[in-house]
């Protein structure tokens, strides 16, 4: 194919390639559950998913559902969560979300981006890693990755994740969407590293605007 000369072009060439690239991705938090998995990206703000994964089964054995886990004792929620970093602001932040979720939805993580992000610990990113990995709901989440290499790609100039967001949404198939937020993340920590890109074993390095091949 000709070299795709628009943001949307090169979004699409994007999601084609990196498809193909990581057919199996998938978010690598672990969950059994879209409560687990709101709990587990609440926790992965400012630290890695291998960490967070490791604190997970102590947490979700403790309070297995978030009416346990709206009755935590924040000492004792503190300790299991520790080494996630900020654990103070974000044991706060799970029982926040825990009772938000047994007193206003029924014990249920809601789907709706609108409810979603009037729950306590709760933003855009974490609302659409729920809703595309554990909703089957339409989301691409924004975080470091995706808006580094978006930018990188000449798919946006917007510096602000959800601006980045809305631009990205109508160059992807709504159900690809978490899909393709995923691959580009992957794609960001194996390949398009920050530091030290690797343009020359990257397969988007033909058409992207700051290879440096």
């Amino acid at each position: 194919m000709g070299r795709p000369r628009t943001p949307s072009g090169r979004a699409r060439e994007t999601n084609r390639r990196l498809t193909l690239e990581y057919p199996d991705a998938v978010c690598e938090l672990d969950h059994g559950n879209p409560f687990e998995l709101l709990a587990a990206t609440i926790l992965s703000a400012q630290c890695t998913d291998v960490r967070v994964n490791m604190v997970t089964p102590t947490l979700f054995a403790r309070y297995p559902l978030p009416e346990d886990l709206a009755q935590a004792a924040p000492a004792e929620l503190q300790e299991i969560i520790r080494s996630t970093g900020f654990y103070q602001n974000k044991a706060r932040s799970l029982i926040g979300m825990a009772n938000a979720l047994v007193d206003r939805f029924g014990g249920e993580v809601p789907g709706a981006m609108e409810d979603l992000v009037t729950v306590p610990g709760v933003g855009r990113k974490t609302a659409n890693v729920v809703r595309s990995v554990a909703l089957g709901l339409p989301g691409l989440p924004v975080d470091t990755h995706v808006g580094r290499l978006s930018r990188l790609l000449g798919l946006t100039t917007e510096m602000d994740p959800v601006k980045v967001e809305m631009e990205l949404n109508p160059m992807v198939p709504a159900h690809e969407r978490g899909l393709f937020s995923l691959r580009l993340i992957l794609h960001g920590r194996r390949v398009c590293v920050a530091r030290r890109p690797r343009c020359e074993d990257c397969v988007l390095n033909d058409f992207c605007p700051s290879s440096e091949i």
